[in-house]
């Protein structure tokens, strides 16, 4: 089982910071709001993982403006409300019934990772396209017991290329096993609260586990291109 119960916003999101990989540049960033300036955040990084979701992001062209989503357990039973900042509604629906809707508007399937790093703040790393099917593949392997067990280290990266496009993903591993839990559950306890205010009232409570979310990844075909 992972960190949380799974399931109820109205908080703002823990995360102190909001991680992309930037292909090119083979490292994550974020934006500094105080600076107002992309940050890098060179490999190795090392986190626990305290829950992962669903949603959708993009860059809607009709709109001139961004896409962003709800985040959800389970794509194939909790509904997906996809929105572009300036245009309003998308669609609205499983993730599998509005597939062609999002990406004819520019979205795309994006896994939302809540972390905790080895500085003990709360991160949130975004991943879309080849660096979903690592991250799949890493939770396929290790089973969802790597979530309270093991520290994981991004520290290499895998080359891919479509096309005459060349591209690159993070490649996830388990690391040194942890030390001392008490450290980490306040930050679990901390996303706990907020995602009790977040999910639909008839997901708090839900209890599922991480291998779950995997196979429902392969079973509801997400867009997995880089």
């Amino acid at each position: 089982m992972s960190w949380l119960e799974r399931p109820e916003k109205k908080s703002s999101n823990p995360a102190a910071k909001f991680l992309q990989w930037k292909s090119n540049d083979k490292c994550f960033s974020y934006y500094d709001k105080e600076t107002k300036q992309n940050v890098e955040v060179k490999l190795p990084l090392k986190f626990v993982i305290l829950e992962h979701y669903h949603t959708v992001k993009g860059w809607n062209d009709a709109s001139e403006s961004g896409i962003y989503a709800n985040e959800v357990l389970f794509t194939g039973s909790e509904e997906l409300d996809v929105k572009s900042f300036k245009g309003g509604d998308i669609a609205k629906g499983l993730y599998k019934d509005i597939r062609s809707k999002i990406i004819d508007a520019g979205g795309k399937y994006h896994r939302s990772i809540y972390a905790v790093t080895n500085d003990l703040e709360i991160i949130n790393i975004s991943i879309k396209g080849s660096a979903v099917s690592e991250y799949s593949n890493f939770i396929e392997k290790n089973g969802d017991g790597v979530f309270t067990t093991n520290w994981v280290e991004v520290k290499e990266v895998v080359e891919g290329k479509k096309g005459s496009i060349k591209f690159t993903s993070p490649v996830f591993s388990k690391s040194t096993a942890i030390k001392d839990v008490s450290k980490l559950q306040p930050f679990a306890e901390t996303l706990q609260d907020y995602m009790r205010e977040y999910m639909p009232k008839g997901n708090r409570e839900r209890i599922g586990s991480v291998v779950d979310t995997y196979l429902e990844d392969k079973k509801e075909d997400v867009d997995l291109e880089f």
